[in-house]
């Protein structure tokens, strides 16, 4: 969510802009055609086509979205296709299908709220929920989905032209301070938890708040440890710079930055640095492209949107700790902000920008995409993930190979995912030999 006196994505995910660019025509299957191809070799048609067959061939992945805001909303049907437009909702089965988007880690989130022991009660119970929404959801679609635990059910449920739904758990709020909570979310299915959100937590800094730890906490070493030790990857977006630089000193495993773009590019707390780029590719992660608007370009002056931003901020207490009921009141509220006063959005050449500058300082095995759609993610020209393939057509007339491609649309994900599973594995070999 984007705000001028907040940073991006604060409140339970309620963003969703409505701008659409009706410009944008489709070829049939997903491919727009509003490029200009002057200085193109071999015409638009040629470029489209191998486009085309690219995105249709390798597997993709987006390492975030927040749909599970929108599946916990009643009467929503991730089974059936949606308007973007009309229903503030990015996500959904069929859209996946028509996008050529094989799948992606559904973000379970947690705003951040009090740190006490009747907070950390509550906050698990909505965690669980959110597991139990995701499980109904998926049992419900078994026809057009399928749980992913593992890359090689990703690619097994591709061949069966059914999305992988991955989970990853948005605030490491939702394990309070039990440890053990990490292993639990493991098994039910959770593979990445980011650290923090826009406010501190027990774990660490947040990139938008004031330095509390200045850094990982001692807790957070710990965290950080069990996660390495489970097979959790830890996802470092939204983190201070100075607690990823702490995780990259202690992390056994690489490390990923599930939706964050380059600060070089688009000068935003959230974003990182070309020095943090380099550290991260050095430890084997990954940086995953958000195409959120403010984290790629600055954002044009809209007084009369960050205003009726403000109150809706004060009605409803910074969104904290709201109800499901107050939660779908306040989203209703926000989204008629949003349809009142649409913002100026980024565009698929801008996300692109940012992927062409990490790969330049950081190198092509260490770059990805996590949309953040329904939390705020949509670009023009790709607004929700029926367009997924524009960013495959946008990096083929960049000239990107397909293996260039494939790695960025999921082989580098899938490779840390890998070895974060390995060193877990190594770790409790380790273990077995010290007893």
């Amino acid at each position: 969510m984007l705000k001028k006196n907040l940073p991006s994505s604060v409140v339970p995910r309620i963003a969703s802009s409505i701008q659409y660019s009706v410009s944008c025509i489709l070829i049939p299957c997903v491919f727009m055609i509003a490029f200009s191809y002057g200085a193109m070799a071999g015409g638009p048609e040629k470029v489209i086509r191998k486009a085309e067959k690219i995105h249709r061939d390798v597997l993709t992945i987006d390492s975030h979205n927040d749909a599970p805001l929108r599946m916990v909303k009643p009467g929503f049907d991730m089974g059936a296709s949606h308007d973007s437009r009309k229903e503030h909702s990015k996500v959904d089965f069929p859209r996946m299908k028509a996008g050529g988007l094989d799948g992606a880690f559904f973000g379970v989130f947690l705003s951040q709220g009090k740190r006490n022991p009747l907070a950390y009660e509550k906050v698990i119970q909505k965690t669980f929920r959110l597991f139990d929404t995701l499980d109904a959801v998926i049992a419900r679609n078994q026809g057009q989905a399928g749980l992913a635990l593992t890359p090689e059910d990703a690619y097994r449920l591709k061949k069966s032209d059914k999305r992988a739904v991955f989970i990853g758990i948005e605030n490491g709020y939702a394990i309070g301070k039990d440890l053990s909570l990490i292993e639990t979310y493991y098994r039910r299915g959770a593979r990445y938890i980011t650290l923090c959100h826009t406010r501190n937590n027990d774990i660490c800094d947040s990139s938008t708040d004031t330095a509390e730890f200045n850094g990982l906490s001692q807790f957070g070493y710990k965290v950080v440890e069990v996660m390495n030790r489970t097979g959790m990857m830890i996802d470092v977006s939204h983190i201070s710079d100075k607690a990823l630089l702490d995780v990259l000193a202690v992390s056994k495993a690489p490390v990923i930055a599930s939706h964050s773009c380059s600060r070089a590019m688009c000068d935003n707390p959230r974003n990182l640095s070309d020095t943090l780029l380099v550290k991260l590719a050095k430890k084997g992660g990954v940086i995953q492209m958000c195409i959120l608007s403010d984290y790629l370009k600055k954002p044009e002056p809209n007084p009369a949107r960050d205003s009726a931003y403000a109150v809706l901020d004060k009605k409803f207490d910074n969104f904290d700790n709201l109800s499901e009921e107050e939660q779908n009141k306040a989203r209703i509220e926000w989204n008629a902000v949003s349809d009142k006063y649409p913002e100026k959005l980024a565009t698929v050449s801008d996300v692109v920008d940012h992927i062409d500058h990490v790969v330049k300082i950081a190198g092509i095995d260490h770059v990805g995409i996590g949309t953040d759609f329904d939390g705020g993610g949509g670009v023009d020209g790709c607004f929700d993930v029926s367009e997924m393939g524009n960013i495959t057509l946008e990096l083929v007339k960049r000239g990107y190979s397909k293996n260039d491609i494939r790695k960025i649309w999921s082989g580098n994900l899938m490779r840390v995912m890998r070895q974060v599973d390995q060193t877990s594995k190594t770790m409790g070999t380790i273990a077995k030999d010290k007893k």
